[in-house]
């Protein structure tokens, strides 16, 4: 946990090379706790990334209480999720509930600001509902081509890869609500972020968040893992004693 923490924050730090948007930065250091979680179990991925990204904040923005309500939460409960399902026997009945409940969450994030705030949303972005409808069902349909892919061609990971888009989406919620309500209640002239964020921005930090961190771990984590249990084969033994029971 101690050592997912620490290459969490320096690599984090050093990969995002200070691009951010609304707060949020470009984050392909995901890959790292997401590894952590399939070699060592969920809590060890999701409590290291929560430490991780506590330290990597502070050395980034210093803003303590934006760190916890976006970035902890986030980051726990999404690599929590990677290594639960990675340790998981999907048969094909719970392979389709769960690739539904990952379409489930993407739709979610997407199509929720706009379904309760149409107006608002429409007048910031320029786009109406029929168009946000459609970004909705691509990504919804990419998303579950990724998982289908995946399980065809590479079925050892069709757990890892449902778990990821699962974890990644409800992550990427947590990160757009999080950020936006601490924005509504602790915008400072001087602060990290200066003013409130419009609630239309909801949908747009989750596209972003979601898609800078989906292709690092679904990419980069399997060969790596892969690398990890040649070296060290007591960990595939674990996993697959843990998927038995």
């Amino acid at each position: 946990m101690g050592v997912c923490a620490a290459l969490y924050a320096v690599v984090g730090r050093l990969t995002d090379f200070g691009v951010t948007f609304v707060g949020v930065a470009f984050w392909p250091a995901a890959v790292i706790p997401a590894i952590f979680a399939v070699l060592y179990g969920p809590l060890v991925g999701g409590l290291g990334a929560a430490i991780g990204i506590f330290a990597r904040d502070m050395l980034f923005h210093g803003d303590p209480l934006l760190s916890v309500m976006a970035g902890v939460s986030s980051n726990f409960v999404m690599f929590f999720i990677i290594g639960y399902f990675s340790r998981q026997n999907l048969d094909r009945g719970k392979f389709l509930a769960s690739a539904a409940l990952a379409g489930a969450v993407v739709v979610i994030g997407l199509l929720l600001p706009t379904l309760v705030l149409p107006e608002e949303f429409t007048a910031f972005t320029g786009l109406s509902t029929f168009w946000i409808v459609i970004i909705s069902v691509v990504a919804l349909v990419l998303s579950l081509t990724v998982i289908a892919v995946i399980s065809w061609r590479w079925s050892e990971w069709r757990s890892y890869s449902v778990g990821s888009v699962i974890g990644q989406g409800v992550g990427a919620i947590i990160v757009a609500v999080g950020v936006w309500a601490y924005s509504q209640l602790f915008f400072s002239a001087s602060g990290y972020i200066k003013a409130p964020i419009n609630v239309s921005f909801i949908p747009i930090i989750f596209v972003w968040t979601f898609a800078t961190e989906i292709p690092f771990v679904l990419l980069f984590g399997p060969p790596v893992i892969k690398v990890c249990y040649k070296a060290f084969p007591f960990l595939r033994t674990q996993r697959i004693e843990d998927r038995a029971k």
